[in-house]
């Protein structure tokens, strides 16, 4: 059901089918109304209820609805929580923007829509020459925390794990945004980020220059301090040769590149969950 369910998760979401009120963070931005308030959040015990009811309430759904109509609705169930979880049309949408921008050589138009893509982090970019290449490195970090860790936790913890996920980086995201100091949110990520950061990055050594990257990978897979935005974003740009710049103001080839890259990871991670069906590892 995994591997079935990310191909329709990712076709739905490559044809913009799911409209911006059912998006999950429109969803998740309902159930916060509804169901709390700021300041109900600044505890932490309401903070951990937040983070965990969505979670549970598809678990206990999961198994309400296991066997019936023979396996009919779970498999509903999973299709469905994955076009929730996959659907992230504000950063495909940024991203587009700052491509046209970059084509046209508006640089004023290229910076603030780096900013859109990656909201939680500034572009450090010393020239415009050099923001192409941040760009990617935003690229890659936006692929893995948009599709590669919800992809993993759906393959190993099922709708329930990926909708954890994606519910602590709602209010992660929330949090820096607002400049809002929610309790625990960011120490939950970091865990959650931690393993799924390294086995994503690894896909980038197998994708890319492997000698370069797995050095990369090595110094950095093994740390317990290594954030997960490092891992990702170093390990990519090891993985890939920086290519030669054009002669326009914004070089977009690195970005290009970057996305080529993470595009191969993700087929990669696409194929060995193939493997791992028909072998029966994953169901």
């Amino acid at each position: 059901m995994a591997l079935f369910s990310l191909l329709i998760a990712i076709m739905v979401e490559r044809l913009k089918l799911l409209p911006k009120t059912w998006q999950l963070e429109s969803l998740l931005a309902l159930y916060t109304k509804l169901f709390f308030g700021s300041k109900q959040l600044k505890s932490e015990l309401m903070m951990a209820i937040a983070l965990l009811l969505p979670m549970l309430a598809i678990q206990i759904t999961t198994w309400a609805v296991q066997g019936m109509f023979w396996g009919g609705l779970s498999l509903l169930l999973w299709v469905g929580v994955s076009i929730l979880c996959f659907s992230h049309q504000r950063q495909r949408i940024a991203f587009k923007r700052y491509m046209q921008a970059a084509c046209r050589g508006d640089a004023q138009a290229c910076y603030h829509f780096a900013e859109e893509l990656d909201r939680n982090r500034s572009v450090d970019a010393v020239s415009e020459g050099d923001l192409g290449a941040k760009v990617g490195q935003s690229v890659a970090w936006i692929n893995y925390r948009f599709y590669g860790a919800v992809a993993l936790y759906l393959i190993f913890f099922g709708p329930a794990g990926a909708i954890l996920y994606c519910t602590v980086r709602y209010y992660a995201d929330e949090s820096h945004q607002n400049s809002q100091e929610l309790p625990i949110v960011d120490n939950v990520l970091m865990l959650l980020d931690w393993l799924p950061s390294r086995i994503f990055s690894f896909g980038y050594v197998l994708s890319g220059q492997f000698t370069q990257a797995f050095n990369c990978w090595r110094k950095l897979g093994f740390s317990l301090n290594t954030s997960a935005r490092d891992i990702i974003s170093q390990v990519a740009m090891a993985a890939e040769a920086t290519p030669e710049t054009s002669a326009k103001p914004i070089c977009v080839q690195s970005t290009l590149a970057f996305l080529q890259l993470s595009k191969r990871n993700f087929i990669l991670l696409l194929t060995t969950l193939s493997l791992l069906t028909i072998f029966g590892v994953v169901t």
